[in-house]
C-alpha cells in the first residue's frame, strides 16, 4: 500500500506540523544557523505515480551528510569495493558523527563505516580526479543524473561556511594522513568534501535520488543504468545500518526502510522497488536528526505499511 494522492501528504504534513517547534537548527556551521525552523515539506517519487509533494517543496536546502550515499556510490565506481572497504569499514558506530575517539583505538585506524564524518572524508579521497573542480564536478554529475535537474549546483554561501568552521575534520583528516588512510592534501580534500556537502537541492531532487537507488540503481523513467546494481544495493544497507548517525537502530525499529539524514534537515529515504523519499525540516534532535521530518516519516511508514522487515 502506498500514498496516492497529494490530500494524503497534505494531512501527513499537517500531523507532522507541530513538531517543528522542538529541537534547534544547525549552528555550529554558521550559514545553516538561517535555515527557517518552520518548514516542512514532504516528496515521494514512484514509477506508476511519478512525484506526489507536499508542505514547503519548493525549498531548498544542502545534502550535507546525504552527499556520503552518493559519493560512497561513486567511490566505489572508481576504485573498487576491494579497495574502499581496505580502507573504510561496514560496522555500525555508538559515537557522534564526528566522533574522533574510535580512529585512537581502532588497529588499523580506519574509519568504521562510510557514513560518519572520518568515512566519508576517507570515501571523498578515493573519487577520481586531479582538482578539486574536477572530483566535485564528477560528484555534481551524478546527482544530475540521479535528480534529471542539470540546475543543482553548490551554496557557496554554505560551503565556505564549512570550509571555515571544519577544524573537527581537519583534525581527522590529519591523524588518517598519519596513519596512511588518506593520501590527498588535507585542505584541498576539505575543499572538496565541504563543496560536496553544499551541494543544494529540495524534497523533490531528493525523492527522485531515492528512487533511483530503490530502482536498483536505473532512472526511473528510463530505465538507464546510472549506477551499478551491486553498489545501489551496498548504500541502501549503509542507509539502513549507519543513515540516522547514533540513532539508526531506533528508526530502523519506527520507521524501518533506509534513510541517510543531514544536518540541513534533510532527509533521503525509500522503500526497495517502490518509492524514493524526500524530506525537510531544519529544528534537529541531539543527534543531529530532523524531529519533524522523522516523525513524518514514521507516520507515513506506520499509515501505509512501508516497512522492509
Amino acid at each position: 500500500m502506498r500514498c496516492r494522492t497529494e490530500e494524503e501528504l497534505v494531512e501527513l504534513v499537517r500531523k507532522s506540523k507541530p513538531f517543528t517547534k522542538d529541537g534547534k537548527v544547525a549552528d555550529y556551521i554558521p550559514a545553516l544557523a538561517k535555515s527557517d525552523p518552520d518548514k516542512l515539506a514532504i516528496a515521494i517519487y514512484s514509477k506508476e505515480d511519478g512525484c506526489l509533494s507536499a508542505g514547503d517543496v519548493g525549498e531548498t536546502f544542502t545534502l550535507q551528510s546525504i552527499s556520503k550515499v552518493l559519493t560512497l556510490a561513486l567511490a566505489i565506481m572508481d576504485a573498487g569495493e576491494e579497495h574502499v572497504f581496505s580502507r573504510v569499514g561496514m560496522e555500525p558506530t555508538g559515537d557522534p558523527f564526528n566522533s574522533i575517539a574510535k580512529l585512537e583505538t581502532m588497529v588499523p585506524s580506519k574509519p568504521l563505516n562510510p557514513m560518519i564524518n572520518a568515512g566519508a572524508l576517507v570515501v571523498t579521497n578515493m573519487i577520481h580526479g586531479s582538482s578539486v573542480e574536477e572530483k566535485v564536478g564528477r560528484i555534481l554529475q551524478l546527482i544530475h543524473d540521479m535528480t534529471n535537474n542539470s540546475s543543482i549546483g553548490i551554496n557557496t554561501e554554505v560551503a565556505d561556511s564549512e570550509y571555515e568552521s571544519a577544524n573537527l575534520n581537519r583534525a581527522l583528516s590529519y591523524f588518517m594522513k598519519q596513519h596512511g588512510i588518506i593520501d590527498d592534501n588535507v585542505e584541498m580534500l576539505l575543499e572538496a568534501y565541504t563543496k560536496q556537502c553544499a551541494i543544494e537541492v529540495n524534497c523533490k531532487d531528493l525523492a527522485r535520488i531515492g528512487m533511483v537507488l530503490a530502482n536498483e540503481g536505473k532512472d526511473p523513467e528510463t530505465e538507464r543504468r546510472i549506477i551499478p546494481r551491486y553498489i545501489a544495493r551496498i548504500v541502501k544497507t549503509f542507509m539502513v545500518t549507519c543513515g540516522m548517525y547514533n540513532a539508526s537502530g531506533e528508526f530502523a525499529i519506527n520507521v524501518a526502510i533506509p534513510a541517510k539524514s543531514g544536518v540541513s534537515g534533510g532527509i533521503l529515504s525509500l522503500v526497495p522497488n517502490e518509492m524514493g523519499i524526500g524530506v525537510y525540516s531544519p529544528p534537529l534532535d541531539a543527534k543531529g536528526n530532523s524531529i519533524a521530518g522523522n516523525k513524518l516519516l514514521e507516520n507515513l511508514s506506520s499509515q501505509y505499511g512501508l516497512s522492509i522487515f
